[in-house]
């Protein structure tokens, strides 16, 4: 992230592209476009030089027979790596395309930015606020030093704080997920400073115990899809305590049972009260 607080292309891009050479028939690229859901077109390259782009909508009044350098767009728009994210969206709301070739200075490919990345560059930008003031809130309250971090939790490891997700819900996280959009989870890791096997149970004043844990503070719609999706990791902030801290939402963990993401119940007789909410004022107006 550079200090003027401006996400990169490079950050959002994806770094293995995968390109159609010049020479490639319009059968064969069609025949990869329509056995595979990832991709809507290509960009098209000798070496790593990007002569153009290539896409489905070039393809359908083409001869099965004609090579790419007879069917491709040359006339393409380019991305630099260094190039904010909001500049990379706007070219592509306002040139209507999906993905743009990233180049380097030399014109050689390096990645591809799509409409998808961008929207989940900012989805990412609005975690962090919530990180902050989660993490403030916990030192104040219960004065302890803290920390956050990013970095990949096993979902095995977490222990839910909340005993039900809602079906409807689940199935847009799901969406989310098999196409890159989900947010970071929020996590706290309980005593993490201290070593696992010297830091295993703190005894409390009132006799309670803590044992150290990662508990999932926000993202359970996310995780329990990501399990469905057998899904054994997930990008994450963690705020990392310095020791174990008897934290009410630890309480609740326990109090319901809750030991491991499968615990979670999905309801599926009722839709989630936002939408409840919703519905019922859209009826009001009728």
């Amino acid at each position: 992230m550079e200090a003027d607080g401006e996400p990169r292309v490079r950050e959002y891009m994806t770094s293995d592209v995968a390109t159609v050479s010049p020479d490639d028939t319009v059968e064969a690229v069609a025949r990869r476009i329509a056995e595979s859901d990832e991709y809507s077109g290509f960009p098209v390259c000798e070496g790593r030089r990007v002569e153009g782009f290539v896409s489905a909508r070039d393809l359908l009044l083409a001869e099965d027979h004609e090579p790419m350098f007879r069917v491709m767009s040359d006339d393409i728009l380019v991305a630099h790596p260094e190039m904010g994210v909001q500049d990379a969206g706007r070219v592509i709301l306002r040139s209507g395309i999906q993905k743009l070739p990233v180049v380097d200075d030399a014109g050689h490919l390096v990645g591809i930015i799509s409409n998808a990345d961008v929207i989940r560059s900012h989805i990412e930008r609005a975690t962090p606020n919530k990180v902050d003031k989660l993490t403030r809130t916990l030192e104040s309250i219960h004065d302890v030093s803290a920390r956050d971090e990013r970095r990949e939790v096993v979902i095995d490891e977490l222990v839910p704080t909340q005993g039900t997700v809602y079906a409807d819900e689940l199935e847009g996280r799901t969406y989310e997920l098999k196409r890159g959009l989900a947010e970071p989870l929020v996590v706290i890791d309980n005593g993490g400073l201290q070593p696992p096997d010297q830091a295993t149970v703190t005894e409390f004043a009132d006799g309670s115990e803590q044992t150290r844990e990662l508990l999932l503070a926000d993202g359970h719609h996310r995780v329990k899809a990501a399990e469905q999706l057998g899904i054994e990791e997930m990008d994450a902030y963690v705020i990392v305590l310095d020791d174990p801290v008897d934290l009410g939402m630890a309480r609740t963990a326990d109090d319901a049972d809750l030991t491991s993401i499968s615990d979670i119940e999905v309801v599926d007789y009722a839709r989630h009260p936002l939408v409840e909410t919703t519905e019922r004022l859209q009826g009001e107006d009728e």
